[in-house]
């Protein structure tokens, strides 16, 4: 494809979740699905699990995109709602699962 030209697929609207290497996720939401798009989590809690994790896995690791879900015509605020229902789903925003801390969390516990 030449240069300049958009194709459908980088059009399109996602859903995605972020797998770290300290077993959280973080799931968040793309307007245009660009590839290299990871998000905006508070990088300061990711930071501080990672010092402990090992050196060896600190030192090399993978971090997985997943797109759970895209469209080619939904709207911002479909796929804002579409974003709140899949952090429901995951619970990413319980800190003991995920890294997204909006919706605040309601625990079961009493």
């Amino acid at each position: 494809m030449p240069w300049g030209v958009a194709s459908v697929i980088d059009k399109m609207k996602q859903i995605y979740k972020i797998t770290y290497p300290t077993k959280k996720i973080y799931i968040g939401k793309d307007s245009v699905g660009s590839h290299r798009y990871f998000g905006s989590p508070a990088m300061d809690i990711i930071n501080k699990d990672f010092e402990n994790l090992p050196k060896e896995i600190r030192m090399d690791y993978s971090i997985r995109k997943e797109i759970l879900w895209e469209s080619a015509t939904a709207t911002e605020k479909e796929l804002s709602e579409k974003e709140i229902e899949f952090i429901k789903l995951f619970r990413s925003n319980n800190p003991e699962i995920g890294y997204n801390r909006w919706p605040k969390f309601k625990s079961d516990k009493v």
